[in-house]
């Protein structure tokens, strides 16, 4: 079971724009194989890099306008927000280490 908060709609602007923590936001969905893949492993990471970056999750068939927004075309997909803005994207299920990789300048 995942530990990551779970955004919605409504909540995005406020748990994730408005902080001023660094947020991993992933895009993802109940039917999505490679989306239930990657949920433990960014659950890891976030446990392990808690003091740098927050792990939440937004479930696109539940909240359809910021999957629109934030033009989510496949899943599993995750954006870096700082500040409101996103500084980062990565598409596709990927194992522990390529996606520390491709995380490794929010998690130094």
């Amino acid at each position: 079971m995942s530990h990551a908060l779970d955004v919605t709609d409504e909540t995005f602007h406020d748990l994730v724009l408005s902080s001023d923590k660094t947020i991993l936001v992933d895009f993802w969905a109940e039917w999505c194989g490679p989306c239930r893949a990657v949920s433990p492993i960014l659950d890891q990471i976030g446990a392990e890099h808690a003091d740098k970056i927050q792990i939440v999750k937004l479930n696109v068939d539940d909240n359809p306008q910021t999957a629109a927004k934030y033009q989510i075309t496949s899943i599993p997909a995750m954006k870096v927000y700082r500040g409101g803005e996103v500084v980062k994207t990565v598409i596709g299920a990927k194992p522990k280490g390529a996606l520390e990789a491709d995380l490794a300048e929010f998690l130094a």
